[in-house]
């Protein structure tokens, strides 16, 4: 594998810095339900390539565009005029062996099933179309998975950086966000849509949060009424802030409201997301793979969303350099922060990357001794990447 390189950082972590953002964007964003929809897509074609053939075949299925369609909103239920059109990409095996694989059902099915799942109001069927540009893969990146079983070469050279812990800020932004797509939130308030944006500001110890909520015009009658729902939300809202950092903070909620103006005033969507008229998404543009969008932090240039979980290391860094720095923060005391760093070459075997360096910002640690753990910690993850991949194949872990 070779050697770890190990670094302390003179600096402060990012909980003690004066100024701090983080984003996250819900479930039914569009960026976020391009991300959750073709990692489903890559899942699926991963299950259906191991029946049929015993391995994942070369895929990636990380690009894509969700075009925004058509609404008229009304107070008690509008109506979708246009569908949306989701553009799915990239590259799919779609032979092997002799044997023809129906690439596009498993893509579109896997897709539909993303969307009755994770958004109550979208019936794909009626408010969206597909179009399937996934194509046949380039020869020399197909080879890569005829090349025996085991550990694959890494299809690519990239870069992957992940971190521990999430700091405060960072942990409730994630945590409102899930709270106000929770199940049981969407059933006490039916009328919040599952596109939410979270945006967490702190300055030293203040806390603002900007969040932005598509209500579903069916459950409002009227403008009064939409205003009261807001309020209630709102409360709730700082009720569950409060409990966790104090008094210190100060919550907004959809901000470019005008009241008086009607319905072209508020926040009304007929089908809880902003994709069905407003707003079109890509993967990528979302969420980091810890479910954030950390602005303070180095972050991954690579789309983990889509990608194959067995050769493609702008998945599997992405996620195993978070896996990593978690694991040495929680093992190797002395440890304030942590960042890790992963470094491909086309070609190599993913478990031996160009570079693995670790950065950390600790306290008491003695130098020598800690690097030596952190080694430690480090060789015992890649040694075990095979297992990581299978959690990523079976569509264990969350990448957005």
């Amino acid at each position: 594998m070779g050697n770890v390189l190990v670094e302390e950082l003179k600096q402060l972590t990012v909980d003690k810095r004066m100024v701090e953002v983080v984003e996250r964007k819900g479930r039914g964003h569009p960026d976020s339900i391009c991300d959750g929809a073709m990692n489903r897509v890559s899942v699926e074609l991963g299950k259906e390539y191991i029946k049929r053939f015993g391995r994942v075949l070369h895929h990636n299925a990380d690009k894509s565009l969700l075009a925004a369609g058509r609404a008229s909103l009304a107070f008690g239920g509008g109506r979708i005029e246009e569908p949306m059109l989701m553009v799915m990409g990239d590259r799919a095996t779609y032979q092997f062996e002799g044997v023809e694989i129906p690439v596009q059902d498993i893509a579109e099915n896997a897709a539909r099933k993303w969307f009755e799942e994770n958004l109550r109001f979208i019936e794909p069927d009626e408010n969206l179309r597909f179009q399937n540009q996934l194509r046949r893969g380039s020869a020399e990146l197909t080879d890569i998975f005829s090349r025996g079983e085991g550990i694959l070469p890494a299809n690519d050279t990239s870069a992957a950086v992940g971190y521990a812990p999430m700091s405060k800020l960072e942990k409730l932004v994630l945590d409102t966000e899930i709270f106000l797509n929770s199940k049981e939130f969407k059933k006490q308030h039916p009328e919040s849509g599952e596109d939410i944006k979270v945006m967490g500001l702190r300055t030293n110890d203040e806390f603002h949060f900007t969040v932005a909520m598509a209500f579903v015009d069916r459950f409002i009658n009227s403008e009064n009424e939409y205003l009261g729902r807001k309020s209630e939300i709102t409360e709730e809202l700082k009720a569950f802030i409060a409990e966790r950092v104090g008094k210190k903070f100060k919550v907004d909620l959809n901000t470019l409201d005008k009241h008086g103006r009607g319905i072209k005033g508020i926040y009304l969507t007929v089908l809880g997301t902003s994709a069905e008229d407003g707003d079109s998404g890509q993967v990528g543009r979302g969420n980091r793979v810890n479910g954030i969008i950390p602005l303070n932090r180095p972050i991954s240039n690579e789309a983990a969303a889509g990608k194959n979980p067995v050769s493609h290391v702008g998945k599997i860094y992405n996620l195993l350099t978070h896996k990593i720095a978690s694991q040495i923060h929680k093992e190797v005391s002395g440890i304030d922060e942590v960042y890790v760093w992963l470094l491909s070459q086309i070609g190599r075997p993913i478990d031996k990357p160009k570079v693995i360096a670790v950065q950390f910002i600790g306290k008491d640690a003695d130098s020598k001794s800690t690097s030596m753990q952190i080694s430690g910690v480090v060789e015992k993850e890649m040694d075990d990447i095979q297992s990581f991949c299978k959690c990523l194949i079976e569509g264990k872990l969350n990448i957005c």
